[in-house]
């Protein structure tokens, strides 16, 4: 599950900074920044319900705070 979620987190991060490269370059003439960031967006909810199916299932726990 960790695997899962840091690999979902790279992709997030890979998708800002596509849609930083994208603004810069095309100086936001183009749809690229606006398809880059609503992937963003689709990988973040993404990441949100896989947490909370695998908070479902029992492969993570809460362990409180100490």
């Amino acid at each position: 599950m960790k695997i899962a979620v840091a690999i979902a987190f790279i992709l997030i991060l890979g998708s800002l900074g596509s849609a930083l490269f994208y603004l810069m370059r095309d100086k936001g003439r183009s749809n690229n920044t606006v398809r880059a960031l609503a992937l963003r967006v689709g990988f973040s909810i993404t990441l949100f319900l896989l947490i909370l199916l695998g908070y479902k299932l029992g492969y993570i726990t809460p362990t409180g705070i100490r």
